[in-house]
């Protein structure tokens, strides 16, 4: 068997969405049920699933927003994994929502959950294509100062999230 790595850059305009990928099952509901889970997770979210399917070989997306479904599915089809799940979202933050995807009982994993650049690294055989990884990010090359660290905590409760 012969595998070859591709990498699929992730296409998130001013990098104004987020995005989780991940890996489920039974793509005929699940595309719908994940759907259903954002809607009722976080009122008044904008989002769009959409979900790689083996058999017959297509992308499924289900959306609340037309820019969002076209991102989700447009970066779906690119990655071309089967079983793969994209959902790009505004209003909300991956946090809100990841524990009732992950609790999602066709959910098998999460590869990751960001507003970041990103980049997926797959493997292709002949047979198909899978997930290895996700770059999310640039690399990190410093630690944060004391300073930068009062700035994040600001930041974070400006969010509405409070460090105790």
């Amino acid at each position: 068997m012969t595998i070859k790595t591709v990498g699929v850059k992730i296409e998130n305009p001013e990098i104004k969405y987020q995005v989780i990928i991940g890996q489920a099952n039974f793509s005929i509901f699940t595309t719908d049920n994940l759907f259903m889970t954002m809607l009722t997770t976080v009122p008044g979210i904008k989002c769009a699933v959409a979900m790689n399917e083996a058999v017959p070989k297509l992308t499924r997306v289900t959306a609340n927003d037309p820019e969002l479904e076209k991102l989700a599915a447009k970066n779906a089809l690119a990655i071309g994994a089967s079983h793969l799940f994209v959902i790009m979202m505004e209003k909300a933050f991956p946090l809100n929502v990841l524990p009732h995807v992950k609790n999602h009982p066709a959910v098998c994993t999460i590869f990751v959950a960001s507003a970041n650049e990103m980049e997926v690294i797959i493997a292709e055989t002949d047979l198909g294509r899978a997930v290895i990884g996700v770059v999310d990010g640039t690399a990190v090359d410093k630690i944060e100062t004391t300073e930068q660290k009062m700035e994040r905590r600001e930041l974070t409760e400006k969010i509405g999230y409070k460090i105790s």
